[in-house]
Formats: structure tokens, C-alpha cells, sequence
């Protein structure tokens, strides 16, 4: 949507503040906002001129013609302002069909003067040049101001000057006023052209002696140039249209589709409304509304909106779930219905979204049972198979009503099934291409069958009748892609493949952003590759027979790509894909491609198909839709559109009606689109294979009156089905603006009920809704073939097309054994998931690190006490100073230069039996001799006649290392034996019983107090009771305690078999503790060395005792 509408109180402060300082008229501008979560005190010391002057108080709210109606009130003070607002303030108004409730409004200083001293004047934006009205009378009863008005026309790459501006638009007023009111409308245009505003009405603008007063005004901004404008608009907003509140569920749908490269839109009409709509296409959303209508649902029509582009699952399931939550507040008395439709996409993966409205449907479908909703599913496109199924499985599963159709029915065929006016179909999914794709296909062939100003518009037509009506594209077609599209590019290597053209259409990609390399891609089953370009230019130059470019750039890039074309004769057209371009960009566009003679495709488009021939980027979907609308081949009716989406429904439309497309182009949804109706419906005219005509209208601007004269003036004589969507527009009470910018009526004219009018006035096949759109195109198809007009030609047999793996996979028609097995996360989906948890609920339920553990490790939450001794376990294994074989090898890594990863290895790579790695091993021998049920005296005295060490309770360094040993010849009690390694049996150098070591009173406090139950902890501090008679410091040490906390905690907290408990112990799950929380240590021993800039470390030769073994002799 670009151009929107803006409060008095934001235009007036747009001009206060970037009008020159020596334009008249800057320093009266003065305003001030009330509404009702407003402060008068704080008010009135922001604006002291509400105490000095007389004032005028007006509501702001969109609002036209407030004098005529009596909602502006005159010459008040401070007091009569506030008390005639606070009158005013929540009553409710009736302005024509609409009504609504008054509670925003402004006051300004009153001006005194008379009628004499009311001017007019307005700007406004058009396709080719930009206009000022002005005359010399203005006011409440100015009346017709386009008979009254004088018109000035500027080129919109050029400014007028104040001269230019007196001479031809203010003759009638004196000398004085000339200069004055000139100078103003010089500064007034350029604040107009830098600010991207795309309506201005100044009415009156009043000039009293030498000053100049803006006392109404109404203007609008085009909304797409806010990423140029943020700053200069600054805390800018978009009001409603009178009648309409602002819901805060539209405003958050606004904020998701700001912050998307989706389109997503929603416009809630009527809150407590039975029929509620979610669209996919900003063509298809019209078209679903206008056939809601039709059937005589305007009343209960509770929203409009849309999403599409590709949204993203979780987009989609906001969407989705935001819909539900509207529609489920209340009851009605007659049951509500849900209609999810959609034309057959081009790109967006249809199974993908639909994943995130089964998302939604899982979170409501209780309420969705118990108020008896029912929902109607149409939709086609890439995936369109799989997003069907899960959409009646879901239905199944969720035991909702549920009804689910594809491109076998006609699009909107499910809103009167909807509305009870059909019963509906038995749900049967059309059989796709891919079962004919899988088999072997017979040589046989069967015949094709049914399966603004009159000065302005005389130059539009005028200039679309000059232009070269020659064919755009033919079988030899190349193009460049202006940015990397891999899914485009194979979409169209498929086509050409289809249409059995001898070389791809792909000459390469142009991607600033790497150096020259290619791309692979299949031809057929075969690989080949596509250059990909650093530079423009290069591309240019290696692919002579270009003619074509497909420009892919964001928004913000794609004017300075365009411009950067034009550069080169060899291209004749461009297709933008990007939705969004501010209108000012695409305007100089348009006219530079006037200039040179190219024609543009877009912007916000999906492109254009020739059948057989070429076609754009992602035009037509995928090869299931390309082989299901037969456009590998060309057929007789061309069509032109706006929408991208409602072209590929054309196609099928076309092919089930008709002997299949010739050509087909989706100009774009903007105001301005590139290319007209008119330029491609010429040149389908003057093309003789091209028998049948189809203009796909929408309502906003006038371009179809272009087409009524060409009609009428014989130019174009080709039989013309023509259908102008958004005849719903005249039944809401409140302006509706449609899913394209450029849909929007501003006058009757510009209705989608006049447009039909008057092109069947002028001759063309106008159906009388949508619904028999199909219907009319057969019937003056028939009656061509009957004339001779188009001859019947053998269907030569569809081709075969490979299909990609990933594709083929999605379908279930292929599997593939796995190479590797994660069960811990997934990161496929829109949300990383851990365990089966998404990354936005470990944040939003704060389970922290250890928590994320839990999940990581054990692939389950545990208990919040369990999660905090893992937390406390590695914060007391985080380091043990800088001594220990670990750290000292980090240390000495570091201090040799190399890198936090090397460093950290080194120090981890010493952790084992001798260091760090007593957890696993403690954990064993405590739980083996309680599950034995030994006695803790026992055990100590079983280790003992063992000569084995109780891990977790003795520190034991080794005395040495022997090649053959065994347990039995130890019987010193001072050594202990395990394998082949003697060890001094020690206690703990510094802790005893009368000095505990604070970490293992900490863990054995925490655990004492939150466990539910402690058996082995308990266990090891009987054992630890023995051994401490024998010496005091023959404690349970920190990895002891932690050790047999955990396997309480295993056993205990109820998440785990016993069986899987001991299989954590067995395969190392402790000794994952000391290594993590260790790890924290080493980095700080490397961040400290490095910080302290130590040198390279040499160990000291008094150190080392240099022994040598004794000479032979």
C-alpha cells in the first residue's frame, strides 16, 4: 500500500518543520493535538499560543468537508476550546454511509479574514508528470475545483520556478499576491517532491496583507518511501478512514509484515461479522471479497486481508492464529465460516504455509468445535499435494468441519458452498501430472479442447499507440538475472526444458556481492552450469544475445540496478520483481524507459509467460502447474493482469476453458506499473497468432477507459473477456484499501462497477462475476473455433520433467536412508527446536543453562532443582586455579600464541583417569555397592583388600607405572592399585573434617534440602564416616558429592527408567559436567594470559633433574 493517508496535525507539522525559514507562511503554522489520553496542562505548555490567541478546535480524523457538517467551531479561548471538545469528544458522527466516534482533535490559531481572501490549491502525483491546481477562490463552497481549477503539468524530474507558477496558474491575483502566494507553492512543490507526499489539499489557504495562512489541509505519503524518509518523517502515523477503529490485532499484523519480505494484511470491517476470509494473493483477496458480496454476504463480511510472498511458517501461524482469535470471541447465532483461499501460486510453498495454519487450527480447535466453524480450503501451487493432505488430515485429526479443494475446482466455488447456497463437494484431491510423470506416456495425441485529466489520459493513449507493439519475447529469448535466485533459475531451466527449446533461457546472474564463479543447475537430468557475474557490465559484454533482464533486487536497490541497465542498448526488457519501490523511483523509471524504448514488467510483479517460449523467474509455479495449464506449448487466448498470483489462476482458468495460453503478463499491483494494460493488450492485437484477448482489471485508477477507447476506435478488434476486480468496494460504509497499492478508488470512475460498465458499453465480453469468468472465455472461445477463427490443433503428449529430490521427497514418492541420526534439535523449521522445545519458549520459561542441558543432554526437561544442580555443578567445577595439569597446559598454549580453540583444546585433551575424570568413575563405584546392598563398611573394607582406591573420597598420586602387576602383591596399605599403576594413597592436602571444602558443603547442602529423595548421597557419606577414622582428610571431595547427587537425581526425579539412568552413568553423561564446567576456567586462564601479554613460557632448568642412564663401560 503506498499512498496513505496522514492527520492534519502530522502534515502540518511535516511542513512546519522542513519549510525554508523565508517561506511564507512557515512561522503561522501552529498546532496542537488533543485526544483522549491527553493532559491540558501539558498541552498548554507546549504550546503557549493556546493562552495568547483566539483559536479554532476541529476533530482530525480524515474527515472531509468539517465545515459543511459543523465540526469546526471558530473564535474561541483556551476554555471554549476545551469545553466545545470535550461536547464533541466520544459522540458518534454520521458521514454518509460511514459512522464513527469523534476522538482526536486539533487546535489552531483563528485567523481573521474574508472570503475574498480564500485560495485553493492541490498536488498531486501521476504516472508521467505531477499537477497543481489552483484557483483563486477557495472555501466550504468552492464546489467542482477540477471544472474550476487551472491546471499546471510538471515533468517529475523537474521543478517549476516562481515565474513559471505566476504566469500560468496565478494570473487572477494581483502583483502582491502573485509573489507571494508563487514563492509559497515554489517551496510548497519542492517540500512536495522531497518528502514523498502523494496528495496535498490546501483548502483554503488564506493570504491576509503579506501573510500567508494554511488553514485545512489533507495529504497523503507514499508509505513505501519511508525507509528514505524515516528521519525526516519522523514519529509519522497512518489513521484508519473515518468510520473504522484502528484494532491493535491490525496494527501488529502491520508490524509483521514490516518486518517481512511477505505481504501481510489485515483490515477488520466487522468484528462481529460470521464470514471471516484468509486469502492468500493481494488479486485473490479481491477477488474472494467481491464474491462474498455478490452472494449477498457484504453485511456479515468480517475482514479483509492477505498473505503472500512466501511467508514463513511462523508468519503464517501468527497470521492464522490472530484470524482465530477475532473470529472466536463471540458466537453467532448462525455459525461462523472460515474461507482459506487462494489462487495457484507461483512460488510460495503452499504445504509450508499451511503448516502454520494447522498450527493455529491445533491451538483453537477445541473453541473451533464448540462453536461449530466451519471452514472451506481452496488453494493450488508449488506443494499444492502435500499442503491439501495435511490440511484434511489435520481436519481429521482435530475432528473439525472441515472441507479441502484444489485447482480442480474454480477458485471461488467454495465461498457459495460457504454461504449455504451449495451443498458442498465430496472432497477429492485432482490427480496430479506427477502420476503421468511416473509412468510411461503413449504417443497418441488428442485434439485441444475445454479441459485522471482528458489532457493527461489523451497523452497516455496517445503514447501507447506509438509505441512498437512487436513481440517481447521468442523461441531464442535469453536473460540475465540481476541478483542469486537458484529456485528461479531451475524453474525456468525446467520450462525450457518442457517447451524443448535447444538452449536454456538463463544466460547468467549478476551478483555484486562475489566474484565471478557459476552455479549448478539440471538440464533435464543432466548438470550444467551458469555463470554468475561480479559486474554488470562483464555480464553484458559475454552475453551479446541478451535481451532480457530479471531484475531480482531488494526495494532499496532495485531503481539503481534499473538505472544501471538502461546503460545498454541490448536490453529490451526488464521485469522488477520487488514490491515496495517508492513511486517517485518507479515514475523516473517508466519515463527513462519511454526514452529508450524499453519496456518495464513490474514493479511488484511475478513477471510473464509465453507458452513454449519464455518465461519470467517464478511465472507459472512449478513444472506441475506448467505441465497441468499445458504451458509447455502455446495455445490462443492472451491475458494481461495486475496480479502475479491471479495470472497463474488465469492460467488454469484459461486452459480448462480454452485451447491453453499465448502469452500472459502480470503487470504489477503498484499505482504504476512499468508497462499498461493497454501497451500488451496492443500488442496481442497486432500479433496474428494471438485470436482471443483477456484483461484481468482491478479497481483504482482509469487505465481500463484506455482500453474502452481503443475498442471503440477500432484499434483493437480481437474479441476482449475483460473483468474488473473489487466490485465489493461500493458495499463497505468505509474506504477499504485492497491488497495492491494501486487498488484503491479515488472517485466513482475509478470503481470496479463503472470500469465493467463501461467496457461492456464499449464492446467487450464482460461475465457478471468472477464466478463466470471461465464460463464467458468458453463460450466466445466456442464460437471462434466455429468461425474458423482458431483451428483445433493434435494435444502433442505432455513432456516428461524431471523433478528435483528434495521436491520428489516432500511428496513421498522417494525415501533415503539417513546418514546421520540427531534426535537432540532441529533446525529445519522456522524455530530452532531444542529436544523438541523452541528456542522462544527455553527464553520464555527461563530454564536456563541448565535447563538447556536437560534437553541437550538428556532430550527432557528435568525438574527446576535438578536443572540448578547442574547449574551449581559447573560452577564449582569451573576452574582450581592454574596448578593443574589442565590449565597449565591452556596457560602454556596461549603463552606460545596460539588461538582461544587450540589453547582450549591442549588443556581439555589432559582430562581423564589422572585429571578431571573421577565423576564417571565415582559415580560407578558407589552405585555398584549400593545396588550390591554392601554394607558402606563393607565396601570400604572390599576396596581395601583390593588395593583399590574409592574414587571421589582419596586424592592418589601416582608413584609409578609397572609392566606386570596384579592386586595381590600389595599389601602395604599406603598404595593403592589400579591396573598397572601404583598410586600413594593421600586425603586431601588442605580440607579435613574440621576444614571442609566450602564447594562440597555447598553441593551437599543444596541437594540435601531440594531432593526429593538422596540414597546414594547418603550412602557416601556413611562411607565417608569410615574413612575419616582412619584419617581426617580421607573425605568425599567435590567430584564425589556431585557424582552421587546426580545419579539421585537420575534415579530419582522421575524422568528416567533405571535402565536408562545407569546407561547415562556407563557412557560418560557425569564426567560432561567437570568437562563444561572446566572449560570455563580454561578460557579464562587463556583471556588472562593474553591479557596480561605473557611471553613464550620455558620451563626452568633447576627444575628439571637432567638424569643420564650410566655409560656401558
Amino acid at each position: 500500500m503506498s499512498a496513505k493517508a496522514i492527520s492534519e496535525a502530522d502534515g502540518k507539522r511535516l511542513l512546519a518543520t522542513h519549510l525554508p525559514e523565508d517561506c511564507p507562511g512557515k512561522s503561522n503554522i501552529r498546532i496542537a493535538s488533543y485526544g483522549p489520553n491527553n493532559d491540558w496542562e501539558n498541552i498548554v505548555n507546549a504550546h503557549p499560543f493556546l493562552k495568547e490567541q483566539t483559536l479554532v478546535a476541529k476533530p482530525d480524523q480524515l474527515i472531509k468537508r468539517r465545515g459543511k457538517l459543523g465540526l469546526v467551531k471558530v473564535k474561541l479561548d483556551l476554555e471554549g476550546a476545551k469545553q466545545w471538545i470535550q461536547e464533541k469528544m466520544h459522540t458518534e458522527v454520521k458521514i454518509g454511509a460511514a459512522s464513527g466516534i469523534l476522538k482526536s482533535f486539533v487546535i489552531e490559531p483563528f485567523v481573521q479574514h474574508d472570503q475574498k481572501d480564500e485560495l485553493y490549491c492541490c498536488i498531486y502525483t501521476g504516472r508521467t508528470h505531477n499537477t497543481i491546481l489552483f484557483h483563486h477562490e477557495g472555501g466550504v463552497d468552492i464546489g467542482d475545483v477540477d471544472a474550476k481549477a487551472t491546471k499546471m503539468f510538471i515533468d517529475i524530474d523537474s521543478k517549476p520556478t516562481t515565474e513559471d507558477l505566476k504566469s500560468q496558474l496565478l494570473s487572477h491575483l494581483n502583483q502582491t499576491k502573485q509573489q507571494l502566494v508563487g514563492t509559497f507553492l515554489n517551496h510548497l512543490y519542492s517540500l512536495f517532491i522531497d518528502l514523498h507526499f502523494t496528495y496535498m489539499e490546501i483548502n483554503p489557504l488564506v493570504v491576509v496583507g503579506s501573510d500567508v495562512y494554511i488553514l485545512d489541509l489533507a495529504a497523503k505519503l507514499d508509505q513505501t518511501a519511508e525507509y528514505l524518509c524515516h528521519d525526516k518523517w519522523g514519529a509519522i502515523t497512518f489513521p484508519p478512514p473515518f468510520g473504522r477503529d484502528a484494532f491493535p490485532e491490525e496494527r501488529y499484523i502491520a508490524e509483521l509484515d514490516s518486518m517481512s519480505g511477505a505481504s501481510l494484511k489485515l483490515t477488520i470491517l466487522n468484528p462481529k461479522g460470521r464470514i471471516w476470509t484468509m486469502v492468500a494473493g493481494g488479486g485473490a483477496s479481491v477477488v474472494y471479497s467481491d464474491t462474498i458480496c455478490d452472494l449477498g454476504g457484504a453485511s456479515e463480511l468480517a475482514n479483509y486481508g492477505e498473505y503472500s510472498g512466501a511467508p514463513t511458517e511462523s508468519q503464517t501461524f501468527e497470521y492464522a492464529k490472530t484470524i482465530l482469535s477475532l473470529m472466536t470471541r463471540e458466537i453467532h447465532q448462525d455459525g461462523k465460516v472460515l474461507i482459506i483461499g487462494g489462487g495457484i501460486a507461483n512460488f510460495t510453498n503452499v504445504a509450508a504455509t499451511f503448516k502454520g495454519i494447522i498450527r493455529a487450527f491445533e491451538e483453537y480447535h477445541s473453541v473451533l468445535k464448540e462453536q461449530k466453524i466451519k471452514i472451506f480450503v481452496r488453494r493450488g501451487g508449488p506443494n499444492f499435494q502435500e499442503g491439501l493432505k495435511s490440511m484434511r488430515d489435520a481436519g481429521a485429526r482435530l475432528d473439525l468441519d472441515l472441507h479441502v479443494y484444489g485447482p480442480e475446482v474454480h477458485m471461488t466455488a467454495i465461498v457459495s458452498m460457504a454461504l449455504g447456497l451449495k451443498e458442498p463437494q465430496a472432497t477429492k484431491l485432482e490427480e496430479s501430472f506427477l502420476s503421468n510423470l511416473m509412468a510411461t506416456t503413449s504417443g497418441t495425441s488428442s485434439p485441444r479442447g475445454p479441459s485522471t485529466t482528458a489532457t493527461a489520459n489523451t497523452v497516455e493513449i496517445a503514447t501507447a499507440l506509438k509505441r512498437d507493439h512487436s513481440p517481447l519475447f521468442k523461441e531464442n529469448t535469453r536473460a540475465l538475472f540481476f541478483g542469486m535466485q537458484p529456485r528461479a533459475c531451475q524453474g525456468m531451466l525446467d520450462f525450457d526444458f518442457s517447451c524443448g527449446r535447444k538452449t536454456w533461457s538463463v544466460a547468467g546472474m549478476i551478483y555484486p556481492f562475489s566474484g565471478n564463479h557459476s552455479q549448478k543447475f539440471y538440464w533435464g537430468t543432466n548438470e550444467v552450469l551458469v555463470p554468475v557475474y561480479q559486474k554488470m557490465e562483464e555480464a553484458m559484454e559475454k552475453n551479446a544475445d541478451v535481451d532480457v533482464l530479471i531484475n531480482f533486487a531488494s526495494l532499496r536497490s532495485a531503481f539503481e540496478s534499473t538505472i544501471q541497465a538502461f546503460q545498454f542498448p541490448q536490453i529490451k526488457v526488464i521485469a522488477i520483481i520487488a514490491e515496495g519501490i517508492p513511486e517517485h523511483h518507479t515514475r523516473i523509471l517508466i519515463k527513462e524507459a519511454s526514452a529508450r524504448g524499453v519496456t518495464i514488467i513490474g514493479p511488484a510483479t511475478v513477471g510473464g509467460i509465453k507458452p513454449g517460449c519464455f518465461k519470467i523467474g517464478n511465472t507459472g509455479g512449478m513444472i506441475d502447474n506448467i505441465i497441468s495449464a499445458k504451458l509447455y506449448r502455446p495455445g490462443s487466448v492472451a491475458y494481461v493482469s495486475r496480479s502475479g498470483g491471479m495470472s497463474n489462476e488465469l492460467n488454469n482458468i484459461i486452459s480448462r476453458n480454452a485451447d491453453g495460453v499465448y502469452e500472459g503478463v502480470a503487470i504489477g499491483g503498484d499505482r504504476y506499473p512499468g508497462s499498461t494494460f493497454l501497451d500488451h493488450l496492443l500488442r496481442f492485437q497486432d500479433d496474428p497468432s494471438c485470436k482471443l484477448l483477456v484483461l484481468l482489471g482491478e479497481v483504482g485508477g482509469i487505465e481500463e477507459y484506455y482500453i474502452c477507447d481503443a475498442i471503440k476506435s477500432k484499434r483493437i478488434t480481437k474479441p476482449l473477456v475483460a473483468w474488473c476486480i473489487g466490485t465489493c468496494a461500493r458495499m463497505f460504509t468505509s474506504d477499504v484499501q485492497f491488497g495492491h497499492a494501486g487498488a484503491s478508488a479515488h472517485s466513482d470512475r475509478e470503481t470496479a462497477v463503472a470500469k465493467n460498465q463501461s467496457l461492456k458499453e464499449a464492446g467487450a465480453f464482460v461475465p457478471d462475476s468472477f464466478d463466470s469468468l471461465g464460463q464467458v472465455i468458453h463460450e466466445v472461445y466456442t464460437e471462434l473455433v466455429s468461425n474458423g477463427v482458431i483451428t483445433i490443433k493434435p494435444e502433442p503428449p505432455a513432456p516428461k520433467v524431471p523433478i528435483d529430490y528434495k521436491w520428489a521427497a516432500e511428496l513421498g514418492l522417494i525415501r533415503k536412508s539417513a546418514n546421520f541420526v540427531s534426535s537432540i534439535t532441529d533446525e529445519r523449521g522456522e524455530e530452532l527446536l531444542y529436544a523438541g522445545m523452541p528456542i522462544t519458549s527455553v527464553f520464555r520459561e527461563n530454564i536456563g543453562i541448565g535447563g538447556v542441558i536437560s534437553l541437550l543432554w538428556f532430550q527432557r526437561r528435568l525438574p527446576d532443582y535438578a536443572c540448578k544442580f547442574i547449574e551449581m555443578s559447573l560452577m564449582v567445577t569451573a576452574d582450581h586455579g592454574p596448578a593443574v595439569s589442565g590449565a597449565h597446559n591452556t596457560i602454556v598454549a596461549a603463552r606460545a600464541g596460539k588461538d582461544l580453540v587450540s589453547s582450549l583444546c591442549s588443556g581439555l585433551l589432559t582430562i581423564g583417569d589422572r585429571f578431571g575424570g573421577a565423576l564417571d568413575g565415582a559415580a560407578r563405584m558407589f552405585t555398584e555397592a549400593y545396588d550390591a546392598s554392601l554394607s558402606p563398611r563393607a565396601f570400604v573394607d572390599s576396596m581395601r583388600r583390593q588395593h583399590r582406591l574409592i574414587m571421589g573420597i582419596v586424592i592418589l598420586p601416582i608413584v609409578r607405572e609397572f609392566e606386570a602387576v596384579s592386586s595381590e602383591n600389595f599389601t602395604d596399605e599406603r598404595f593403592s592399585y589400579c591396573g598397572k599403576i601404583v598410586y600413594r594413597t593421600l586425603g586431601h592436602k588442605v580440607k579435613s573434617l574440621t576444614n571442609p571444602d566450602m564447594r562440597v558443603v555447598i553441593i551437599k547442602d543444596y541437594v540435601k534440602q531440594h531432593f526429593p529423595k538422596t540414597p546414594l548421597l547418603d550412602y557416601a557419606l556413611e562411607v565417608e564416616k569410615i574413612t575419616t577414622m582412619k584419617k581426617p582428610n580421607l573425605i568425599l571431595n567435590v567430584d564425589g558429592v556431585i557424582a552421587v547427587s546426580f545419579v539421585d537425581v537420575l534415579r530419582q526425579c522421575g524422568a528416567f527408567t533405571m535402565e536408562e539412568a545407569n546407561d547415562y552413568v556407563k557412557m560418560g553423561g557425569l564426567n560432561a559436567l567437570f568437562v563444561l564446567g572446566r572449560t570455563t576456567g580454561f578460557i579464562g586462564h587463556y583471556l588472562d594470559q593474553r591479557r596480561l601479554k605473557q611471553g613464550l613460557y620455558r620451563h626452568p632448568w633447576d627444575d628439571i633433574a637432567y638424569l643420564s642412564r650410566p655409560s656401558e663401560q
